[in-house]
């Protein structure tokens, strides 16, 4: 964003420098998200006492989540921070779908990793779920059912990868497109899977090519009862 209100190809930076340090025309730079400024003018009628009474389990304040997936109700929902992904399913989307049964969640959209249900109590905050090798992110929350199979989704979320890929740097570029390709055809091979998020992770540029091999590890790591089951049986 920064580089286009500059006038130039819309690419990622090298940090550092970063963009408090050196941001727009050379000068520090804040950047805000719209949740933040949502809540200004509450903050300001309510006083900041108002929003850290609200939470769950030592959690301060609100979030927004978007839940997708095999709900009733799917949605922004806005929830105490601290909320599971149970209270999340139950008390804000309607539950499951008749016929589908809870099996897993992206807690962060498509670089946030994938969970197994038994994970589904821990609180949908920042810090959760960074030593399990994801994120909460921007809190874009996808349900998954037994009807889902986890490999076709992380292939999926691959792909999105590989599209969005802006084409800088190699090792994303390249990298996301060779991954599709051993998640496409045959059973996978987890080593050399593991080689190649290895390197996307630590050459990339940017959070895209470092993140894009989460959804593929996280079924490496939290599924591998799936990895035997041809793509695309369920």
């Amino acid at each position: 964003m920064i580089e286009s209100i500059e006038g130039k190809r819309g690419l990622p930076r090298h940090r550092p420098p970063y963009l408090a340090q050196v941001g727009l025309f050379g000068r520090p730079t804040l950047e805000q998200n719209v949740e933040t400024l949502y809540w200004i003018r509450d903050l300001v009628e309510r006083g900041p006492e108002w929003f850290i009474s609200q939470g769950r389990r030592d959690k301060k304040g609100f979030r927004s989540y978007s839940v997708s997936g095999r709900v009733k109700n799917p949605g922004v929902k806005q929830a105490p921070a601290g909320v599971t992904i149970n209270e999340l399913i139950e008390e804000f989307s309607g539950g499951m779908l008749d016929g589908h049964t809870f099996k897993g969640f992206l807690p962060g959209g498509a670089s946030g990793g994938i969970f197994p249900v038994t994970m589904a109590d821990l609180p949908l905050d920042f810090g959760t779920f960074e030593p399990h090798g994801g994120f909460v992110g921007s809190h874009a929350v996808v349900i998954l059912s037994d009807r889902d199979d986890m490999k076709a989704v992380a292939l999926n979320l691959v792909k999105f990868f590989e599209d969005e890929s802006c084409g800088q740097c190699t090792p994303c570029r390249v990298g996301t497109e060779k991954a599709v390709k051993l998640m496409e055809h045959g059973p996978w091979n987890v080593e050399l899977l593991n080689e190649l998020s290895t390197l996307m992770r630590d050459a990339s540029i940017c959070g895209l090519g470092q993140a894009a091999p989460n959804p593929l590890l996280s079924v490496l790591k939290n599924f591998p009862e799936e990895l035997t089951k041809p793509l695309g049986t369920w």
